[in-house]
């Protein structure tokens, strides 16, 4: 399996960044080394000191595509969950300034928490899913899936240009603004429409 994100895809994020709101996807990989699976503890890595959080829908393709219509996208995914894309905003400020890829500042081991995945019928629409991240009882980021700039189905759409979708790749499709530093002894709780589906700390 493997793992594609998308960043910049809501345009108060690309702003509070400062960065252009983009005209068409932009996409990124991480290893599934990445992932952190059943709420388990984050250890804050020794490489960066300005760890922050990105909340962020992801997607589970359950059919192998390539070439995808928008219109046809819907029938590649069964399953939503929530995903946090925690990025070492140092190493990236670095990286870009030399104009070098940032792999590293978001693909690092245990870089990907990721919840359970629920089922896209439980929801009237995925046009408008609601979801948000505290920290510490504090609300920190709120997220709709109607400001996205690129919908699901469009992003499934145009990866597949680029890459065969395969049964078990995931898709991070990008993040809200509201974007932080987290710090060791923080607890992270994120719900998608009142459903609590990430519950951990950073150790």
């Amino acid at each position: 399996m493997k793992i594609l994100a998308i960043g910049r895809n809501y345009v108060n994020h690309a702003k509070e960044l400062n960065n252009p709101v983009p005209e068409e996807p932009v996409v990124f990989s991480m290893p599934d080394s990445a992932l952190l699976k059943n709420n388990n503890d984050f250890y804050y890595p020794d490489f960066s000191k300005d760890i922050h959080h990105e909340l962020e829908i992801v997607v589970k393709i359950n059919r192998v595509g390539k070439n995808i219509p928008v219109e046809f996208a819907h029938r590649y995914y069964e399953e939503i969950g929530l995903g946090i894309d925690f990025t070492a905003r140092d190493i990236q400020a670095e990286c870009k300034k030399k104009g070098l890829p940032w792999e590293k500042a978001k693909a690092f081991d245990g870089a990907a928490p990721i919840s359970k995945f629920v089922p896209k019928n439980r929801f009237a629409s995925l046009d408008h899913l609601n979801f948000n991240l505290d920290i510490n009882g504090k609300r920190v980021q709120i997220g709709n899936s109607e400001n996205m700039i690129f919908s699901i189905d469009y992003l499934i759409s145009y990866l597949s240009k680029f890459f065969t979708l395969k049964i078990g790749d995931l898709i991070f499709t990008g993040t809200p603004e509201g974007v932080g530093p987290v710090q060791i002894g923080d607890h992270l709780i994120a719900d998608l429409e009142g459903d609590k589906l990430l519950d951990f700390h950073i150790k």
